[in-house]
């Protein structure tokens, strides 16, 4: 059998969308109570995007409307109509529905009656797996457009944890929770060039994915919703579905699988952390992240080097699960920390069983010209 050369894949831009007005830290403090300013600064989120009306409690947007805001920003920006596009890969952890597959309803709300579609069901790490099937689907010439998308709405599972209650009778460890996450989304449009083109030479894309927590307890489990009980039960739980979190857990070992999965990336592309420009992360700088970094194996060097290549904006938006990484290469790249010829690491972590998903690119697309 005849093999064709690998097609080069190029990331022609991105978009993003982020739900309401921002909320900062002191108007959820008058819905949930305060968090000691010790722990505000370790967490570093100043201020988040929720569909849930944070007073209210209604729903003013969803996954999927999300979703195809960011996708339409993208194609605008890279010249595009929905109808070019050939395979549609959405990530997201919180749907809106369990079926249909969420990336057909953004079919649906793109206009296209027919198209490819493939849903990772994940978190942090799910835009990163997303971007890797995509690229190799079309490398491989199957499909020469898509789209990428990774979206999320945790809110709904907040709201219900403080609405009708006393502001300081929400336990701490339910606000850091609340303080900690918001939902977006962002989406990213490839395409393939032919074969034999100036653009067809491998750029040292290079991919990793773990999973290292299999013999442990997980971080973060989303209870309610699925099979684990029989319906009846989860009804008479307190709450149908929410966010359980291991804090200490998280703290501990969450640093370990950051720079494992580091490391793993430069052993696989063969960069040094000096080759990278930048280093797009969901939670980088924060400071109870960070700090363990060193102690869980990273040189004090390419800590050094991290640190001045990292993008990210939690600040801005809060832990955004699959949104994260794409949210923050929005973000890079419009703001122009990302430029035409960086050599670029989208690394993403995620709490749920200790998972790292990485990839290495080199970045072409030149500042956006549209918004």
């Amino acid at each position: 059998m005849y093999l064709l050369p690998d097609r080069h894949v190029s990331i022609l831009s991105t978009g993003a969308d982020l739900p309401g007005d921002p909320i900062d830290n002191d108007t959820l403090e008058r819905y949930c109570g305060p968090l000691p300013d010790d722990v505000l600064q370790g967490i570093e989120v100043r201020r988040r995007h929720w569909i849930v009306d944070p007073e209210t409690g209604e729903h003013r947007s969803g996954t999927v409307a999300m979703a195809t805001a960011a996708a339409r920003q993208a194609l605008r920006r890279a010249g595009m109509e929905p109808g070019d596009i050939e395979l549609l890969v959405v990530s997201t952890a919180s749907p809106d529905h369990v079926l249909p597959a969420a990336g057909t309803f953004v079919q649906e709300n793109l206009g296209l009656e027919r198209a490819a579609v493939i849903e990772v069901r994940a978190g942090c790490v799910g835009a990163v797996q997303a971007l890797d099937t995509a690229r190799r689907l079309l490398a491989d010439g199957t499909y020469r457009t898509a789209l990428v998308i990774g979206a999320e709405a945790i809110s709904p599972l907040l709201a219900p944890v403080y609405l009708g209650r006393d502001p300081h009778s929400v336990r701490m460890r339910d606000r850091l929770t609340l303080y900690t996450f918001g939902d977006g989304a962002a989406a990213m449009v490839l395409r393939a060039g032919e074969p034999g083109s100036a653009q067809a030479t491998p750029l040292r894309e290079v991919f990793a994915t773990q999973c290292l927590g299999g013999k442990r307890k997980p971080g973060m489990l989303v209870v309610g919703g699925g099979t684990d009980a029989p319906l009846a039960e989860q009804q008479r739980r307190k709450r149908l579905m929410e966010i359980r979190l291991d804090i200490p857990g998280t703290a501990a070992f969450g640093p370990q699988v950051f720079v494992a999965g580091l490391h793993d990336m430069l052993e696989r592309s063969g960069l040094s952390m000096d080759d990278i420009d930048a280093c797009v992360l969901p939670e980088g700088n924060a400071e109870y992240f960070s700090s363990e970094f060193e102690a869980s194996g990273l040189t004090a060097q390419d800590h050094a080097a991290l640190q001045k290549s990292i993008v990210e904006n939690l600040t801005d938006v809060g832990a955004t699960g699959s949104a994260a990484v794409p949210l923050a290469l929005d973000a890079g790249w419009v703001e122009g920390r990302i430029r035409p010829g960086d050599t670029v690491l989208l690394l993403a972590i995620e709490a749920s069983r200790y998972l790292y998903a990485g990839l290495t690119l080199t970045w072409e697309a030149p500042a956006p010209t549209v918004s």
